[in-house]
C-alpha cells in the first residue's frame, strides 16, 4: 500500500507541475452546463469544455490528472455541507460521509446518491485502479479504494479542485 501511495504521490506531483505550466492564458468562460438541479446527462465535447473551464479542472476533470496530496482546499475541512462535481453542479456526496482518511484529498466512505458516480477500471500508471467519474459529465473525480471506514469499507479519494462545496446554512 505504501509504494502504491508513494508512486501515486509522485505521479500527482508531476501531473500537477505539468498542468501548472500549461501555456493556456486564456480566461475561463462563465460555464453555461453547471446546474445543481438540471439532472440531464450532457454530451459536451472536450475542446467546448477546455473553452470553459478553468485550466488546473480541465486538466483534472477531462485528462485525468491529480492533484498533489495536501495540497487541495476541502481535503482536511470540517465544514458541514454538500459536495458537488465543479464541472457540472451534479451533487455528489454530503460532508456526513467525510473522513479524515490522512491520504492528502478529500475522502468519503459513499456518494450522496448512488447513481450520482459511475465507476470505471483504471490500470493506468501499473495500477489497478477504479476511478470514480460524475455521472452527469463524464468527468474524473478521482478513485475509490476498500480500505475506508465501515459502514461502507470504501475510501472516495476526491481531487477537491473537480468538487465544489456549499456549507450548510450557519456551518463554519
Amino acid at each position: 500500500m505504501r509504494i502504491i501511495f508513494l508512486l501515486t504521490l509522485i505521479l500527482a506531483t508531476q501531473i500537477a507541475c505539468h498542468s501548472q505550466n500549461s501555456n493556456n492564458k486564456q480566461a475561463p468562460v462563465k460555464n453555461p452546463y453547471y446546474s445543481r438541479t438540471d439532472t440531464r446527462k450532457l454530451h459536451i465535447t472536450n475542446a467546448e469544455w477546455k473553452r470553459i473551464l478553468p485550466p488546473d479542472l480541465y486538466a483534472v476533470a477531462r485528462e485525468n490528472a491529480t492533484e498533489r496530496a495536501f495540497t487541495g482546499k476541502y481535503w482536511d475541512s470540517e465544514v458541514k455541507g454538500s459536495y458537488y462535481c465543479a464541472v457540472c453542479g451534479n451533487p455528489l456526496f454530503r460532508s456526513d460521509a467525510k473522513f479524515a482518511s490522512s491520504c492528502g484529498w478529500p475522502s468519503f466512505f459513499e456518494p450522496l446518491k448512488a447513481n450520482s458516480v459511475i465507476y470505471k477500471e483504471d490500470n493506468s500508471f501499473g495500477m489497478q485502479r477504479t476511478e470514480v467519474i460524475c455521472e452527469r459529465c463524464g468527468s474524473h473525480l478521482g478513485h475509490i479504494f476498500d480500505d475506508g471506514p465501515p459502514p461502507t469499507h470504501k475510501r472516495f479519494c476526491m481531487n477537491s479542485v473537480s468538487l465544489d462545496f456549499e456549507p450548510d446554512p450557519g456551518a463554519h
